[in-house]
């Protein structure tokens, strides 16, 4: 069996009196807080500082599509998803970021495939499978 119920290959190896079951270190994934800390940066998501007002992001989750007009000074106004029941137009909100379904919550990050968005209301969404990030052009030239 795989430590942490873990998705890993254990490889058998015999010895005169017993057997050791070895897991290969390629394989091991676990999501502890340091590990967390690390990968943070790397994530290959939408952050926030990289988001301007007029531009339009869209995310698709296992059960929702939302979609996200930046305002400015961290707020959003989101429509779809939850959002379509309780705010037909839209609701301006801020987002809290994303997680791996845990406590663990990067702050920064708008939305990366693989992980779930949660909005300040408490709000989290399914796990995100499809993120596009529609450019508004240069508002000064409008």
């Amino acid at each position: 069996m795989c430590p942490l119920r873990l998705s890993c290959k254990v490889a058998l190896v015999a010895t005169t009196d017993t057997s050791i079951h070895h897991v290969p270190q390629s394989g091991l994934d676990a999501r502890t807080l340091d590990r967390l800390v690390q990968q943070s940066e790397v994530i290959d998501g939408l952050w926030a500082e990289n988001i301007e007002p007029g531009d339009w992001v869209v995310i698709r989750t296992r059960n929702s599509v939302y979609s996200l007009a930046p305002l400015g000074k961290g707020r959003y106004r989101v429509s779809g998803g939850w959002f379509k029941s309780t705010a037909p137009d839209g609701q301006d909100i801020r987002i809290a970021g994303c997680t791996w379904g845990g406590a663990a919550i990067h702050t920064r990050l708008v939305a990366a495939v693989g992980m779930y968005l949660e909005f300040d209301n408490g709000v989290r969404t399914t796990r995100i499978r499809e993120v596009r990030l529609i450019r508004g052009g240069d508002e000064k030239a409008h």
